[in-house]
């Protein structure tokens, strides 16, 4: 195989196979070299038939438990630091992506060296707009956004539109975001080994944050609309109690880490 150019991770989860299909050609349709990681936090090994659609740029990893979104990442990331690729993704199985896009990131981060992180526009598969562009997280914007009612947060909207940036154009770059979604995160290698990858303090939820407020000390965050994917995004901690748990423990593990009384964001 050529010198890897990218390689990317999916943390895969008892997930549909033919949305999981969509994200991992998506990533292999690119005239880049890349290798992908398919680490399984699953109970059972049905999604492993994945590596089949590209033995040779896939390598399936079963972890016989589940570590957290961001400890599979991170185990992904510890294998391919064998391949010395410039860049990894960090991207979702509920996303997917035209042919050029891989082409049009890495052409930017190599003509902006200063950039550690990277997340284009995200669209729902129907072309609205997904805000995932966030200041850091404050208590009472995360409590409110998840737990008020629709009528008080209508009241709150003007103070979580600045939250979600939509006070800037989304249609332009926006430049050193503290909090861009972990859907998509395309990362330079060299930065994400200086802040050791994810905290795997977080089991699910927050860890994204996280990461890119570390990286935004060492480097640039961009997020760039003039190129798009399409992601899923189910929100699943709306409507799943355990989910929500693993939300509200990870908002505490972010506080206890980063201070409970920011109100800037």
């Amino acid at each position: 195989m050529k010198e890897v150019q990218i390689t990317g991770s999916i943390v895969l989860y008892k997930n549909d196979y033919t949305i999981v299909e969509a994200a991992v050609k998506s990533f292999l349709s690119t005239g880049l070299n890349v290798f992908l990681f398919l680490i399984d936090n699953s109970p059972g090994r049905e999604l492993e038939a994945l590596s089949a659609i590209d033995p040779v740029r896939i390598r399936y990893i079963f972890s016989n438990s589940n570590p957290g979104f961001g400890a599979a990442h991170n185990t992904a990331f510890r294998h391919s630091v064998q391949f010395n690729a410039a860049y990894h993704l960090v991207f979702n199985p509920d996303v997917y992506f035209e042919a050029d896009t891989l082409e049009q990131l890495y052409n930017y981060m190599e003509a902006h060296r200063s950039t550690g992180q990277i997340m284009p526009r995200v669209l729902y598969p129907d072309g609205s707009l997904q805000y995932l562009c966030r200041k850091n997280p404050t208590f009472s914007n995360l409590f409110s956004r998840r737990f008020f009612p629709r009528q008080l947060r209508d009241i709150l909207a003007k103070r979580m539109g600045k939250y979600e940036y939509k006070d800037h154009d989304y249609g332009q770059p926006i430049y050193n975001v503290p909090f861009l979604s972990g859907c998509f995160m395309f990362l330079r290698t060299e930065v994400l080994k200086q802040v050791a990858g994810f905290d795997e303090h977080f089991f699910l939820y927050m860890e994204d944050a996280d990461l890119t407020r570390r990286i935004l000390q060492r480097s640039q965050t961009v997020y760039y609309p003039a190129v798009s994917i399409y992601h899923h995004y189910t929100k699943g901690s709306y409507t799943n109690l355990k989910l929500t748990w693993y939300h509200l423990r990870s908002a505490i593990t972010y506080f206890n880490k980063w201070g409970w009384l920011n109100f800037k964001g």
